[in-house]
């Protein structure tokens, strides 16, 4: 009887092949997630126009009133610059000093370090302009003598030391008193110091409100999509892939304020174009009034976007941990 033959060796069969994703398709679906997520919650928003535009003004009027006061101190430190650079120092000369030695200390003063100018009026010449403006004519001519001192005018050079000039020129002999109108001008200058610290104190402030806006209106949205948020989590997806459609959601926020805020600065500008050109006018200033520029509100928007999607950040990563599965 022939023994059954034993089954051959065949060759050993390999079950499933785990395949390996490619890099590159990684990041293919990364960047579609990410395109797909942006596209869809802009669309979102905008199929709930009424809801959506209202958050879009609170974080405009939250980006607009920091940014309005800014322009407004880049203007008055505009006018201060103008202010600084047009001054002057008044030599009130010694009444016993003639025509003569008042321009002979022109000449001196002229070639000292410092000085742009030195222009000397006489005392003829002040007792004329003064009557001329004071509305005192007639009293005037009825003076026995001119009582008013020649003046030397000094305008210093731009950067130049004021308090060194003022104490260089009260020491000349014939000199009776200096004056520098700079006081009223260092006192503005330390109002828009205080200004500008409280101008950003208030940025921050609203910017901390702007992020709470943000992240309480994305919690309401959270909550309404709370069981398709379970649904994607029961089915794999991570949190990033979960969060990912409110980050744009915020960004779109803040983006969409801060657009409307530059919207509402220009339109601001334009309302005050014309008072200020009339004032220009009247005190033959060369003052323009300026903006933020295109530099500066393409920051002012992109300040928005980052703060709607901070808001977003944290309102999202706060929410998503108590949605889990069970």
């Amino acid at each position: 009887m022939r023994k059954p033959e034993r089954p051959r060796k065949t060759e050993r069969q390999t079950g499933a092949v785990h395949s390996q994703t490619r890099l590159g398709d990684k990041l293919d679906a990364w960047f579609a997630h990410h395109s797909t997520s942006a596209i869809d919650s802009l669309l979102r928003l905008l199929h709930t126009p009424g809801s959506s535009l209202i958050t879009w003004l609170v974080v405009a009027i939250a980006l607009t009133l920091p940014a309005a006061l800014l322009v407004g101190l880049m203007n008055l430190q505009q006018l201060a610059g103008n202010w600084e650079d047009t001054n002057q120092i008044s030599a009130f000369l010694d009444t016993k000093l003639s025509d003569a030695e008042a321009q002979t200390l022109r000449n001196k003063w002229q070639k000292l370090e410092g000085v742009a100018q030195v222009d000397y009026l006489a005392p003829a010449d002040a007792l004329t302009e003064f009557r001329d403006y004071s509305g005192l004519g007639r009293l005037i001519d009825n003076l026995d003598h001119n009582p008013l001192p020649g003046v030397l005018l000094v305008q210093p050079r731009t950067g130049s030391s004021l308090d060194a000039l003022y104490q260089q020129l009260l020491a000349e002999p014939g000199v009776a008193d200096v004056r520098i109108d700079m006081l009223w001008v260092q006192r503005l200058e330390q109002l828009m110091s205080l200004a500008e610290r409280l101008v950003l104190t208030l940025a921050c402030l609203l910017a901390l409100g702007l992020i709470l806006i943000v992240g309480n209106t994305l919690r309401l949205a959270i909550e309404n999509r709370r069981e398709e948020i379970l649904v994607a989590k029961l089915v794999g997806a991570t949190d990033a892939y979960v969060r990912r459609p409110f980050l744009y959601a915020g960004l779109w926020y803040g983006l969409g304020g801060g657009i409307l805020a530059s919207l509402f600065l220009a339109l601001g500008l334009g309302l005050l174009s014309q008072p200020v050109t009339q004032l220009n006018l009247l005190y033959a200033s060369q003052f323009t009034l300026k903006g933020l520029g295109l530099i500066g509100s393409l920051q002012l928007i992109l300040a928005g976007g980052f703060l709607g999607l901070a808001g977003a950040w944290l309102a999202v990563a706060r929410h998503l941990r108590l949605i889990r599965p069970h």
